[in-house]
């Protein structure tokens, strides 16, 4: 299996994308204190399953999925202080934490599937 292929990489390639679209069009000030913050922790979950997809180790994989998840619930944090400061709308908001609590599921499956099913996609076990 590629990386590519992964729901939970896809979804959160997808989430990062729509979070630069809507920070991108905010003032220098929104942009410079939660923005950049929110981007980062937003591009960070997928930035993390990928390098833990490159790992060897399964000890190793599962690190970078728990530093995923991490960066997932920071993309949280920056989502809710961004709608509480008006900076996005409630629908936008709804649909976000929604995304990010499916992510979420999808996430925590991976890293306990890590090492224990016989496909587990890691690069060299192909």
């Amino acid at each position: 299996m590629k990386l590519e292929e992964l729901r939970v990489y896809q979804m959160s390639m997808d989430i990062a994308e729509r979070v630069w679209a809507i920070v991108s069009k905010w003032d220098y000030f929104g942009k410079d204190t939660i923005g950049k913050q929110l981007v980062r922790a937003a591009d960070s979950v997928s930035a993390n399953l990928s390098e833990g997809f490159g790992r060897y180790h399964f000890k190793d994989a599962k690190n970078f999925g728990y530093y995923s998840c991490g960066s997932l619930y920071e993309t949280k944090t920056w989502l809710t202080k961004a709608h509480s400061r008006k900076l996005i709308s409630d629908s936008d908001f709804q649909n976000f934490i929604s995304d990010i609590d499916s992510i979420g599921i999808k996430l925590n499956n991976y890293i306990n599937s890590i090492g224990k099913v016989k496909d587990t996609p890691l690069p060299n076990d192909n």
